[in-house]
This record gives structure tokens, sequence and C-alpha cells, in this order.
């Protein structure tokens, strides 16, 4: 079961890998990627509402989550801001339309993509806690968002004169750290209390929505603009259907 928390982890952080290539060697219209970074925070929505606060109420009751929820928020809104201040600032910007100077640091963006993965992988391996079976939902709305990312950040890096090695090297790397986030979220809480263990799914769910309102959502609206609502619903329907059939 560790194992496939591992390659579950893996397959979600893959995504930042398959947006690279696309970012690093191909030209994308940046309203398509506007239009996945909208559809990828309605699903992501989705998910930490009804896979991921939901369970974390079921376990552990409304103090734990709470507290798990808020804290994850602050430490992810701390990070963030320190990040955005070395350059990570627009991370998930298409390459279309570079950064203001001095926040199209390669590095910077790079070291922002594994902060906002890794709670999300831990999602991934706390929703296998449950009978052993992967949240199909946290795993989708992962890899959606993990897309638009490694394509601008790729491109960040090529103009920054990063050639293949290094930042295909950097993106498999924060891909296979993704799968050992998720590892640890399974393995490391296995034997917790239900306290605990709804506090860190509400962590990680308190990380991915200030995540989604600092970085994906207004990059997306900056593109998609009156479209942007329409189509994160239509992600938010989506994974929400897709979580009921698989209830």
């Amino acid at each position: 079961m560790w194992f496939m928390a591992g390659v579950w982890g893996f397959v979600a952080g893959a995504a930042l890998i398959l947006g690279a290539l696309v970012g690093y060697f191909l030209k994308v219209p940046q309203r398509l990627i506007a239009g996945i970074m909208a559809y990828g925070s309605g699903v992501l929505i989705s998910a930490l509402s009804f896979e991921l606060m939901d369970e974390a109420y079921a376990r552990g009751g409304f103090d734990s989550t709470a507290y798990g929820f808020l804290s994850g928020a602050a430490v992810y809104t701390v990070a963030n801001v320190i990040l955005a201040h070395k350059g990570a600032k627009h991370r998930k910007r298409s390459q279309r339309k570079p950064a203001p100077d001095g926040e199209n640091n390669g590095l910077a963006i790079a070291v922002g993509a594994l902060l906002d993965g890794i709670p999300e992988s831990i999602a991934i391996g706390l929703s296998m806690l449950a009978g052993g079976v992967v949240s199909w939902v946290a795993v989708i709305a992962i890899f959606l968002s993990n897309i638009p990312e490694g394509l601008s950040s790729a491109a960040g890096m090529k103009k920054a004169g990063h050639g293949v090695p290094y930042t295909f090297g950097v993106w498999a790397g924060i891909a296979v750290v993704s799968g050992i986030a998720s590892i640890a979220g399974y393995t490391l809480f296995r034997g917790a209390s239900p306290e605990i263990v709804a506090a860190t799914t509400a962590v990680a769910a308190g990380a991915i929505l200030s995540m989604l309102v600092d970085t994906m959502i207004p990059e997306a609206f900056e593109e998609a603009h009156d479209f942007a609502g329409m189509i994160a619903v239509l992600g938010f329907l989506s994974a929400f259907v897709l979580s009921k059939m698989g209830g």
C-alpha cells in the first residue's frame, strides 16, 4: 500500500514533467493554459471540499479540522511570500506573457512548485488511509493543476539559459519528491490518532486553497477573464460528480 501511495503521488507530480515538455519545446496559446488553470482550480476546490475537509471532519471533528486548515494556510502563505520575493510570484504564468523584471527566477519557481506539490502529495497518501483506495478526484485535480505550472516554469528556465538536462532534472526530481511525500502521508500517519490525521488532512486542504487563490486563479482570470468563472464551475461540477460516483 505504501508503494501504491508513492506511485499515485508520482503520477500526479509527473504532470509537471508533461507540462515542462510542452512549455520547453512548443508554443501553447495562453488562453488554453488559462482555461486549464481555471478548470483545474474548480476541480481542486471540489476535491478539498468533499474529499479532504469532509474526511477530516468525519475523522477528527471541527476543532482538529479548523486548526489544521488555518495552520496549513498560514504556513503556505508565509512560505509563498518569501518565494515571491525571490522571483517565484508568477510561477504559473504562461511563457507568452513574460513576468515583470525580477519575477522569473527559474530555481525559485521550481522551489515554489515543490511548495505547491508537497501538501497535495501528502493529501494523496492520506486519502489511502481509509480503505486503502486512493482518491481519484484528488489525483486528477492535482494532475491538472501541475500541467500549467510545469509548462510556464520550464519556459522560464529556458529563457534563463538552462538546458534540457537541468530543466527536466529539476522537474523529474520534484515528481520523485511528490511520490515520497505521498508515501510519507500514508506511512507516517497510518497509526496516528483520528484527530492528528484529521488535522494533517486539513493542513493540506488549507495550503491547497491558499495556493489556488494566490497563484492559479489570478493567472487564469488574467487571460480567460469573464470565462474563468464558468470554466472553474465546470471543473468543480466534474469533480463533484466523480466523487459521488466513486462514493
